[in-house]
């Protein structure tokens, strides 16, 4: 086992981190404080291959890998969290939902956009009320009408969706079907009957927005059925798997911002006549920072090494996403140990780390769902007429396994 970055890895950090530098920092204030959405740094990123890193290069893609891809997240959300969104829509959840399962021709269409950021993503699947359970409580519906479907429902939690072009969302094709009569389709979002609203949340700043979206007999040709239909909820549960990688990273890339800032400030902050890095117990809380941050990013790199193997390592991914999420939320909560007082003021960028670690812990699966799958896995719970299922998708559910029978 090898654990070093290859020099491949090592320029593509580089660059990320000069990326960072000249086109991220000295920009943020700009469109955070106008509150405008940030398009041309995200056309800056798609031009600099930061999305298409695990796309094939005839669609636009550099084909580096999962690996490289979990690597510049991190570095991307290590300097500003808010910019980690830009890596589900514009790179997993969306374009490579439909990389996987769309046609040649749908292909053609919307990723070699996507991933240049000439247009934004989104990914439609949780309902107001649904929570963990997306597509058990799913009440949007879509009906084959002639050569169109016709689509009538709402969404909630649905990022970009105020500015994005193009979106993979999710409706009932079959209402008596269960999570077998789930559909999943390309949208545009210029057709009439779709509208987006803009949730606020001042904690996670103005730039990039969840959105509620209203659609109201909104109308796509047919041909925008992505997949088959009653392959829905099978499509959102691999999109979701994909996109706990970025999630993964960018928590990692949380932590070790933490970690960054608090060994600086406990470095440069002096009480008693020493800095505060001199007393045990800072040396305690950056002790854990620095060894967990590092535990939870060799946890994503196993999940993104064998996905660059041609595997799904659903169960590393899921492994890789609950540890994460609770390492990003105890260096938060170290960080502000550390930087007391401080650690609220807009002059550190500690509550920004905290508010985004707190919104991923959800993310892709909440902790909680995770832990249930993860323990279900372990402790080997499934019947005889599931077990071959479980054998080939270990980490699915008991209500997920009504998708994959």
């Amino acid at each position: 086992m090898n654990f070093d970055l290859s020099n491949e890895n090592i320029q593509v950090r580089n660059m990320v981190r000069s990326f960072v530098e000249k086109e991220i920092l000295p920009n943020v204030k700009y469109y955070e404080e106008n509150r405008l959405f940030p398009k041309d740094i995200l056309r800056k990123m798609g031009d600099a291959g930061l999305f298409g890193a695990c796309f094939p290069e005839k669609y636009g893609g550099s084909e580096m890998g999962f690996l490289n891809l979990s690597i510049i997240a991190e570095e991307i959300s290590r300097a500003h969290p808010a910019f980690g969104y830009s890596f589900n829509m514009q790179s997993m959840t969306c374009p490579f939902t439909i990389l996987n399962w769309g046609t040649e021709e749908q292909i053609q269409k919307y990723v070699p956009d996507l991933i240049k950021a000439k247009k934004i993503g989104m990914f439609g699947l949780t309902e107001s009320g649904g929570g963990s359970d997306a597509a058990g409580s799913m009440k949007t519906t879509a009906k084959l009408e002639g050569d169109e479907y016709v689509i009538n429902g709402s969404k909630t939690w649905i990022t970009f969706a105020n500015e994005a072009d193009v979106g993979v969302l999710f409706a009932k094709t079959d209402m008596s079907a269960g999570h077998k009569g789930i559909s999943a389709f390309i949208i545009e979002t210029n057709r009439p009957g779709f509208t987006a609203k803009p949730i606020e949340i001042s904690a996670l700043g103005h730039m990039m927005r969840s959105c509620e979206v209203f659609l109201e007999d909104y109308r796509i040709p047919k041909e925008n059925l992505l997949g088959k239909e009653g392959e829905g909820f099978k499509i959102a549960m691999n999109a979701l798997d994909y996109g706990r990688l970025t999630v993964s990273s960018r928590l990692v890339g949380i932590a070790q911002g933490c970690a960054d800032e608090s060994i600086k400030y406990a470095n440069e902050r002096v009480v008693g006549g020493q800095a505060i890095g001199n007393y045990q117990m800072i040396k305690h809380l950056i002790a854990d920072m620095v060894v967990e941050t590092d535990a939870a990013r060799l946890q994503t790199y196993r999940s993104a090494y064998l996905k660059d193997k041609g595997e799904t390592a659903t169960r590393e991914s899921s492994y890789a996403k609950y540890f994460a999420s609770e390492v990003a939320a105890k260096a938060t909560r170290s960080a502000l140990e550390i930087f007391g007082g401080n650690g609220i003021s807009d002059e550190y960028p500690i509550m920004k780390y905290v508010n985004y670690a707190n919104m991923l812990h959800f993310g892709e699966g909440s902790a909680n769902i995770q832990r249930i799958l993860i323990a279900d896995d372990a402790l080997g719970y499934k019947d005889a007429n599931r077990h071959q299922i479980k054998r080939r998708f270990p980490l699915t559910s008991d209500i997920e396994l009504e998708a994959v029978k």
